[in-house]
């Protein structure tokens, strides 16, 4: 169930309540409550301009379930998830557990940049008891240098072993200024033979022309937060990868990616489907 409450949680020291946040709104639109009456009203004005988005948000995490049980079925143990917002709402940590193998251990590293996401996610994995296993690291993606080499990444990710690298629905809060065909080049170099890169990202390659004008107003409403996005095209989202290998079905929409939990998703199929790519691929060994 979604929550339109009107009480917030805790603010911590250093957050802008001035501005609503990406990562706040995106666990509001999942339903969380991590989130301030700032990115509330953020998230109503753009859902009555654009009601799909909230139908998007949630496709878009039935994907990355769908991504992480083929990883662990496919033997990977540590996971890596880049610009993760508030680890709420069924999230990484959570599906690797259960869809481990009884007596089989992994390892998740959360990062993300921002104060809000970085205070309830340590309170929250301490609670759980899982930071022996699960721990989120305040850094910023776009420096690899620094979150590859964290003290916490470093205590749980074997870098000499295949990750599972997820950047789901981040690379289009990166601009052209940022550079991030470069930013995603310097973690697939870093990787071990046998990484994966999970990606996926806002589109509207596929969309009708009389609704392609009320999905750029969310890209122009975003504008007004803090983390403002870019929409991409097949191509140029392809271009991340590099040269490794696609996994099947390939960079597809996320519906068509070894669809198998229908019911995440609050309206057709074929409503959310133009609006993001989403892809896997493999690092030759």
């Amino acid at each position: 169930m979604f929550s339109d409450r009107e009480s917030a949680p805790p603010t911590p020291e250093g957050v802008d309540m001035e501005r609503p946040s990406a990562a706040r709104i995106y666990d509001w639109f999942l339903g969380g409550t991590h989130n301030y009456a700032v990115d509330r009203e953020f998230g109503k004005k753009v859902l009555a301009g654009f009601p799909l988005v909230r139908p998007i948000a949630r496709s878009n995490r039935a994907w990355m379930h769908r991504v992480v049980r083929a990883a662990v079925a496919a033997g990977f143990r540590q996971f890596l998830d880049l610009g993760s917002g508030v680890p709420t709402v069924n999230n990484v940590h959570e599906i690797v557990r259960d869809a481990l193998p009884e007596g089989e251990h992994a390892s998740v590293v959360y990062v993300d940049y921002e104060e809000v996401a970085a205070a309830h996610a340590h309170v929250m994995l301490e609670q759980q008891g899982v930071t022996d296993w699960v721990r989120f690291v305040q850094a910023d993606l776009r420096d690899a240098k620094r979150v590859l080499k964290h003290p916490d990444t470093k205590a749980l990710l074997d870098s000499t072993q295949p990750v599972c690298l997820l950047l789901v629905a981040a690379l289009h809060f990166l601009g052209p200024g940022d550079a991030p065909d470069r930013i995603v080049a310097q973690y697939r170099e870093k990787l071990a033979p046998g990484s994966w890169l999970a990606l996926s990202h806002v589109t509207i390659d596929d969309a009708q022309n009389e609704v392609v004008t009320d999905a750029l107003k969310v890209t122009d409403a975003y504008k007004s937060t803090s983390n403002p996005f870019w929409v991409r095209t097949h191509d140029e989202i392809k271009e991340f990868f590099g040269d490794w290998r696609m996994i099947e079905p390939g960079l597809v929409h996320l519906t068509d990616w070894r669809p198998d939990n229908p019911q995440w998703l609050a309206t057709d199929d074929n409503d959310v489907r133009p609006y993001n790519w989403g892809g896997v691929a493999e690092k030759p060994r």
